[in-house]
């Protein structure tokens, strides 16, 4: 018998469709009539859940067929909780994205046990802003630069011994030879500040400059505040005298010691979808995800609710930080990181 072979490659690609759905369905197609889970690894009312909520609607005009994004806060161990689910559980077809705390894609780095997941196999797909954190000090206190601080010893405040405060301050310490008495104890960030106002601390280790700019703004008008060091992969572009901790590092070691310690900054707020969801629906979230970062009236909303948003950086670009990090940071400086994280 004679076979055709044009009608059977016609047949066996059609058969290959049928049983292959999700690599034939149109991204429009797909999302039409559907409901996207937003995951936030926080509790409702923080940042990462109004940025969140904030997002949600805007996105679902931005998403190929419009489906409805559907906000699902999922808080716990700083939002390793989150973070777990969304690689182990979560469904893998597009209809599933998160935001997530900037700390979870380090948690594996950082040594922690309870993160059960690989950040480079995630699918990132962008942040609205990254963090620069500031140490800084009250305008009273008797110093005015870094150098300063290598003889004398200052007080800075923090809420306890294993929060992101503190572990900035430990690494200024391991990497700047700064002498920073770290006293902690205190409910809050906003607590601290009053602390600073009346004499109790000198100063705080590691002030967000968003924060600083939305919570007191007057600080820096007022010249309230000395911004001695800034911490993050990039430098603040308003703070162009005041030095970051990577040009003051003293050899290689310790400058990648604070590029992974300040990985998290670089991170900002991040989106993420779970791995394996096809390629050309992460292509469209990330896609649609910058669209709404730059979308007027989502930036107008930003705006209104102090929300930073004015530096994006793509899933591409997120990945890139984490490969980075994570391939590239020497054995013996990881070891050095996890003993700053967890000093005993």
């Amino acid at each position: 018998m004679q076979i055709n072979h044009v009608v059977l490659s016609g047949v066996i690609v059609a058969a290959a469709l049928a049983a292959s759905p999700t690599l034939a369905q149109p991204v429009a197609e797909f999302y039409k009539g559907k409901s996207v889970t937003l995951i936030v690894s926080s509790a409702p009312g923080g940042g990462y859940d109004a940025l969140a909520r904030t997002v949600a609607p805007h996105l679902s005009r931005h998403i190929p067929g419009n489906p409805s994004v559907v906000v699902r806060n999922m808080s716990g161990a700083g939002g390793i909780v989150a973070v777990n689910h969304l690689f182990n559980v979560a469904a893998k077809d597009g209809t599933v994205i998160a935001n997530v705390q900037n700390n979870t894609p380090f948690e594996p780095l950082f040594g922690t046990k309870e993160a059960k997941y690989d950040p480079l196999k995630f699918n990132w797909l962008g942040t609205p802003s990254i963090e620069t954190a500031l140490l800084t000090v009250w305008h009273q206190t008797p110093v005015n630069s870094w150098k300063d601080v290598l003889t004398r010893e200052i007080t800075v405040g923090s809420s306890g011994q294993n929060s992101t405060p503190s572990f900035y301050g430990r690494l200024l310490i391991e990497t700047l030879a700064l002498k920073l008495k770290i006293i902690v104890g205190y409910e809050s960030q906003s607590r601290v500040f009053l602390a600073m106002e009346r004499g109790e601390v000198d100063g705080y280790p590691s002030v967000f400059y968003s924060a600083l700019t939305s919570t007191r703004p007057a600080w820096l008008t007022e010249k309230k505040v000395k911004l001695l060091v800034q911490i993050g992969l990039e430098k603040e572009p308003n703070l162009p005298d005041v030095p970051s901790a990577l040009e003051l590092a003293r050899n290689a070691d310790d400058k990648a010691l604070i590029e992974a310690g300040a990985g998290p900054l670089g991170a900002g707020r991040p989106f993420l979808m779970p791995p394996g969801v096809p390629a050309d629906r992460v292509a469209a979230m990330r896609r649609a995800l910058m669209a709404t970062f730059k979308d007027p009236a989502f930036v107008e909303e930003a705006r209104k609710r102090r929300l930073d948003v004015n530096s994006q950086r793509s899933g591409e670009e997120l990945h890139a930080l984490l490969q980075r990090i994570y391939t590239k940071t020497p054995p013996h400086v990881i070891a050095r990181l996890r003993k700053v994280m967890n000093p005993g």
